[in-house]
C-alpha cells in the first residue's frame, strides 16, 4: 500500500521531476484521494495535480494514476474518461473498475476501440442491458464469450438471440449460456434444439445405428428437454412464447402436442392447438373440453391433429377431468402415472411402470399409424 505524500516526497520531485520521481509521487497522491484521506482542500489542490499528470508523456506515470484511482467513487468524470481513453496499459482497470463511467462514455469506447477495451468492460462487475447490446454487436467471439460468463452482465433476449445467431457452432459459448442463472423460454428452446442437433452427429459418427432410430431418439431427447423448459410457475405468457416459437421453427408436432398432455401439462397443450388451428386460446378450451366430443374432433381436425390421435387425446382429456393435483409431495409425477396408465390401456394392458421411458414407448406405439399415413400419403 502507497504512503502519503511526505515532504520528502515533494522536495525530491522539485530538485529531480523524473518520471520514477513523478510516478511515485501520482501514486501517493492518487492513493491518498481515493482512500479519502485528503482534507477538502488537498483534494482539491489534488485534483488539479491530476488534471496535469493525466497528460504527462510518461506512460509509468499515467499508469499509477489509473491504477490507484480506478474505484474512486468521486473521481472526476472528466478524468475518468481521459484515462479510460488512454492507452490499455492505463485504460484497462478504469475501463473494467471505475463507476464514474456512464453507459454513453462506455459504449462510445466499445464502438471506437479494440477487443483489449471491449473485454474490460464486458468484464465489469454490472453490464447493463444496452451496454451489453453494443458489446455483443462487435462481433467479437472473445468479447461475447467475455460477457456471456459474466454473472453481472444483464443480457435481453434480442441480444441473445443474435448470440446464437453469430456463435451458435462454439460449444463453449453456448454452455456458457445455458449456464447463466435465467433465460429467456425461446433462447433457451433454440439452446436444446442446438444441443439435440449436435448429438445426434455425435450419435451417427459413434454408433452403428439405422438413421431412422436415432432421429427417434433425438426427437424423444429435444421433446423432454424442450418441455423441461417450462415450470408450474411459468406463466401463460412464456407458455405462448414457447410453443409460437416451436411452430415457427417447425418443431411443434403431433407427438410433443400429445406428450405435454400425457405429462399432465394442459397449458402447453391448449395452447398448441391454439397455435396449430389459428383458433384463440378460449374458443379451444372450450371446444377441448365439450362434453359432447364433437367440439374436441372439430379443433383436432383443425389443429391438423392426424385422426389416429384424436382417440388417445380425448382418453387424455378426460383423465385430466377426473383427476386433480392433490398438492402432496410428487403429485404432478402421480398424475402422469395415472394418464399414461390409462392411455395404454387403449393400446394395449402392459404389466410395467409408468415413468418417461414408457412415455417414449406410449408416443412410439400411437404415432405409428400416424407415420404409415405420412408414407402413404
Amino acid at each position: 500500500m502507497a504512503n502519503a505524500l511526505t515532504i520528502d516526497d515533494v522536495k525530491r520531485l522539485l530538485e529531480d521531476p523524473s518520471s520514477e520521481n513523478r510516478s511515485s509521487a501520482a501514486e501517493k497522491i492518487a492513493h491518498g484521494y481515493s482512500g479519502g484521506l485528503l482534507s477538502d482542500d488537498e483534494r482539491r489542490i489534488a485534483e488539479d495535480i491530476f488534471s496535469v499528470m493525466v497528460h504527462d508523456a510518461e506512460v509509468r506515470v499515467r499508469e499509477a494514476l489509473a491504477s490507484n484511482l480506478k474505484s474512486c467513487p468521486f473521481l472526476s468524470h472528466d478524468i475518468a474518461r481521459t484515462l479510460a481513453a488512454d492507452v490499455e496499459a492505463v485504460s484497462l482497470p478504469v475501463l473494467q473498475f471505475s463507476e464514474v463511467l456512464t453507459d454513453e462514455d462506455l459504449i462510445e469506447i466499445v464502438r471506437t476501440h479494440g477487443p483489449s477495451k471491449q473485454i474490460a468492460v464486458a468484464n465489469r462487475l454490472k453490464v447493463s442491458e444496452v451496454l451489453a447490446d453494443a458489446l455483443v454487436d462487435t462481433g467479437n467471439e472473445e468479447v461475447v464469450t467475455t460477457l456471456v460468463a459474466n454473472k453481472g452482465a444483464e443480457i435481453a433476449e434480442p441480444s441473445l438471440q443474435k448470440v446464437l445467431d453469430t456463435f451458435g457452432e462454439n460449444e463453449k459459448l453456448s454452455d456458457l449460456m445455458a449456464k447463466r442463472a435465467s433465460l429467456p423460454v425461446r433462447v433457451t428452446e433454440r439452446l436444446v434444439s442446438m444441443v439435440t442437433d449436435t448429438m445426434r452427429a455425435h450419435i451417427i459418427e459413434n454408433h452403428e445405428l439405422e438413421p431412422n432410430q436415432v432421429s427417434d431418439l433425438v426427437l424423444q431427447t429435444r421433446e423432454k428437454a424442450t418441455l423441461g423448459i417450462l415450470s408450474d410457475k411459468s406463466d401463460d405468457m412464456a407458455v405462448r412464447e414457447l410453443v409460437v416459437q416451436l411452430f415457427r421453427a417447425g418443431r411443434l408436432t403431433p407427438t410433443i402436442v400429445l406428450r405435454a398432455l400425457c405429462m399432465g401439462d394442459m397449458r402447453f397443450f391448449e395452447a398448441a392447438i391454439a397455435v396449430l388451428s389459428k383458433v384463440p386460446l378460449t374458443n379451444v378450451r372450450v371446444l377441448l373440453h365439450d362434453d359432447g366430443g364433437l367440439g374436441l374432433g372439430s379443433i383436432l381436425r383443425k389443429a391438423d391433429i392426424p385422426q389416429g390421435l384424436h382417440h388417445v387425446i380425448a382418453t387424455a382429456i378426460e383423465v385430466s377431468h377426473e383427476t386433480e393435483y392433490d398438492g402432496g409431495e410428487n403429485d404432478r409425477e402421480r398424475f402422469r402415472r395415472r394418464m399414461i396408465e390409462r392411455i395404454l390401456t387403449q393400446v394395449e394392458n402392459p404389466d410395467m411402470d409408468m415413468d418417461d421411458e414408457n412415455i417414449d414407448y406410449l408416443l412410439t406405439k400411437i404415432s405409428q399409424p400416424t407415420q404409415n399415413l405420412a408414407k402413404a400419403g
